[in-house]
C-alpha cells in the first residue's frame, strides 16, 4: 500500500528508498498490454509468444535487480509521464516493488519455458497469472507481490542462516 511522504525530502532520506506510486502503476499498464499481446499471439504462434514473453521477463529482471526507477518502464515514466503529471503526492517503498518484479519474472520465465518447449498450456497459465497481477496493480493499485513481501521478509528474518 502506498504511503504519503513529503515530496520535499532530501535524496539521502527515507524518500530515496521510495517512488511515486504512479510510476509502478504506469509500468503495470504497459506490462498488462504486453501480456495481453503475448496471450493473443500464443493462439497462433507459441514460439513468438515465448520470445515476446522473454523480453517481458528481462524487463521484470531489470526491475527486480535495479528497482523501479531504473527499469525500462520506470525510465519511460520518468522521461515522458512524470514531467507532465506534476510532483508525487504519494510514495511507496522500493523493496516490495522489487520483490513483485521478481515474482512477475518467475511467472514470465515459467511461461517462456512453457511456450518454447511445446507446453503452451503451461505458458498460457503462467502468463495469465502474471497478467492478473499486473492488471490488479494497474487498474486498482493492488500490488500482489507487495502484499506478499512483508510475509516473505518476516520469514527471511526469522530463518537462521546455517554456518558454513
Amino acid at each position: 500500500m502506498p504511503t504519503t511522504v513529503p515530496t520535499t525530502a532530501a535524496p539521502h532520506t527515507a524518500a530515496a528508498d521510495q517512488v511515486d506510486v504512479r510510476g509502478p502503476r504506469f509500468a503495470a499498464w504497459i506490462t498488462t498490454a504486453v501480456l495481453v499481446v503475448v496471450l493473443a499471439v500464443s493462439t497462433f504462434s507459441p514460439i513468438a509468444a515465448g520470445l515476446l514473453l522473454a523480453v517481458q521477463a528481462v524487463v521484470f529482471a531489470v526491475g527486480a535487480a535495479l528497482g523501479p526507477r531504473r527499469s525500462p518502464y520506470g525510465r519511460l515514466f520518468a522521461q515522458f509521464v512524470a514531467p507532465r503529471v506534476g510532483p508525487a503526492s504519494e510514495r511507496e517503498p522500493v523493496a516490495p516493488l522489487k520483490f513483485a518484479q521478481l515474482v512477475g519474472g518467475v511467472f514470465a520465465v515459467v511461461g517462456v519455458v512453457g511456450f518454447l518447449t511445446g507446453l503452451a498450456l503451461l505458458g498460457t497459465i503462467a502468463t495469465g497469472f502474471a497478467l492478473f497481477a499486473a492488471l490488479l496493480n494497474a487498474a486498482f493499485g493492488i500490488c500482489l507481490g507487495c502484499q506478499i513481501y512483508p510475509l516473505v521478509a518476516r520469514v527471511r528474518r526469522s530463518t537462521p542462516i546455517p554456518a558454513a
